[in-house]
């Protein structure tokens, strides 16, 4: 039994050998990559849920809006997540492996707890990235809108979204949509599209795909400044009453939605691996792309509640929507461009960490042999990329974002809590280890942190903690059956 919480050493990967991956991302490259993961589907998406509320097919609240309150939503988010970022940036300077929370888990808690946070994260990036998918479809009906193009909503709807719909419209797809037998087509097909066409991107290779994120960002700042720009020239004093309607629990549960978009920045910390210096960029891009990104949620959610009725924003495109109602269609149109190809970006970084963290695991043995297998030339995982894009492509066809949602969010914040964990014990096991940097205050950082991600967990509904119980039974079977029989490091402990 203590076998399976034997601890990973600290060694950085020997960047020549085969089962490595290259070093070609700068700390200009990370911080990119944080804004390409951190301002695409929620910003553009979940934060219209966050302000207005959830209400389930049956008119019950399954959870409240912050209203223009969002603001505080966000700095609380800004704030949890901020000091889970000071551990991320401590583990990756020291551990610049990828793998993420997994690889820091292993180094510093054991195998079956880095068993856990590793089928945790693929919980966390395959099942957001089909909620992502599924805004972006969302975003892209509304750019066919714009040209003329209607397309047939059992085309671009999923099954499970309107099975759970509370719009009479979209829920009515199950009896007037297309049948074969008793069985309803409703497929996502742009949601689908899109995840085949980023996995194809990133095929290419991982510079390549990085150059692909950043112009991508550059195309999401353009639009999200726009919005800003027009939309300021619109604020009426009137919407941001009553400031809070709901109270601490709306700011507490409109924190929740949205802390799915804050997984940008472990998602940096999984391209370590192939990050040039990383004891010192990966540090800068995980705090500064944090900083930059808490910044522009502020400024579109003071905007976005000042333009409309709070009450009104629980749609798919709520910044495109609120442009529109105000009468600034073109710009709404432009918007709604801007935010297809800034949620392509977060499509790709997503995209980019899953196959990293089932290399990780699986050049550990605690996955298949052929997992950790690398392109030749390319040196990235190419089999998993392919795989985590099929499984992606298929779920987005028929799945439902805000479900989904729920389910990265608390995949996420668990991860984060481990993470802060494994620091200060690491400063415990191991005191005398370089650390590149240094969280300041580690006790109290740390603790808070931990304490800070359960509490945002706690705003989650009942059924994404039940979700995600009987996810971890699954994994733990799993590792029992084949991980920790073919463990590397048991292997090498027993040998």
């Amino acid at each position: 039994m203590l076998q399976a919480f034997r601890r990973k050493s600290i060694a950085e990967p020997d960047v020549e050998s085969e089962q490595s991956l290259k070093r070609v991302l700068g700390a200009g490259d990370l911080i990119m990559l944080a804004i390409g993961a951190v301002i695409g589907a929620g910003i553009f998406g979940a934060i219209g849920t966050a302000a207005a509320g959830q209400v389930g097919p049956d008119g019950v609240v399954i959870r409240f809006g912050a209203g223009p309150a969002l603001v505080f939503s966000f700095l609380l988010l800004g704030g949890a997540c901020a000091l889970a970022a000071l551990c991320y940036a401590e583990l990756a300077s020291m551990i610049p492996q990828a793998g993420s929370a997994y690889a820091y888990a292993y180094a510093t808690l054991g195998e079956l707890v880095a068993w856990i946070i590793g089928w945790d994260l693929i919980l966390e990036y395959a099942v957001g990235n089909v909620a992502v998918a599924i805004s972006w479809g969302d975003y892209f009906g509304t750019l066919m809108r714009g040209i003329g193009v209607v397309l047939p909503p059992w085309l671009t709807t999923g099954y499970r979204t309107a099975l759970l719909s509370s719009d009479p419209a979209v829920h009515g797809l199950l009896a007037h949509a297309p049948h074969i037998g008793s069985v309803p087509i409703l497929v996502n097909v742009p949601a689908s599209a899109i995840v085949l066409l980023i996995t194809w991107v990133l095929m290419l290779g991982a510079k390549e795909s990085v150059r692909a994120n950043n112009i991508m960002v550059v195309v999401k700042l353009v639009a999200l400044a726009l919005f800003i720009g027009v939309g300021i020239t619109h604020l009426r004093p009137e919407f941001y009453r009553p400031f809070a309607p709901n109270g601490f629990k709306g700011i507490h549960q409109g924190a929740a939605i949205v802390f799915f978009a804050y997984i940008g920045f472990d998602a940096i910390s999984t391209a370590a691996e192939e990050t040039r210096n990383p004891n010192r960029n990966l540090p800068i891009g995980i705090l500064v792309g944090l900083a930059v990104c808490t910044l522009i949620y502020i400024l579109v959610g003071v905007v976005l509640t000042g333009m409309v009725p709070y009450q009104s924003l629980g749609v798919a495109d709520p910044l495109a929507f609120a442009l529109q109602s105000a009468g600034f269609h073109t710009v709404g149109w432009i918007v709604a461009l801007g935010a297809a190809v800034s949620m392509s970006a977060v499509l790709l970084v997503f995209q980019y960490g899953q196959p990293r963290i089932f290399f990780s695991m699986a050049r550990d043995g605690l996955l298949p042999p052929w997992a950790a297998r690398l392109h030749p030339t390319r040196r990235i995982p190419s089999s998993t990329t392919l795989l985590t894009g099929i499984l992606v492509a298929a779920a987005s066809l028929v799945g439902d974002a805000a479900e989904t949602y729920d389910l990265t969010n608390i995949g996420t914040l668990f991860a984060f809590a481990i993470v802060c964990i494994g620091v200060p014990v690491l400063r415990v096991v191991e005191p005398e280890r370089f650390r590149p940097f240094r969280v300041p205050f580690v006790w109290p950082v740390a603790i808070l942190g931990t304490l800070a991600c359960v509490f945002i967990m706690a705003g989650l509904p009942m059924q994404a903690w039940v979700r995600f119980g009987g996810w971890l039974l699954i994994g733990l079977f799993l590792y029992l059956v084949y991980g920790r029989r073919h463990s590397r490091l048991r292997s090498t402990a027993t040998g």
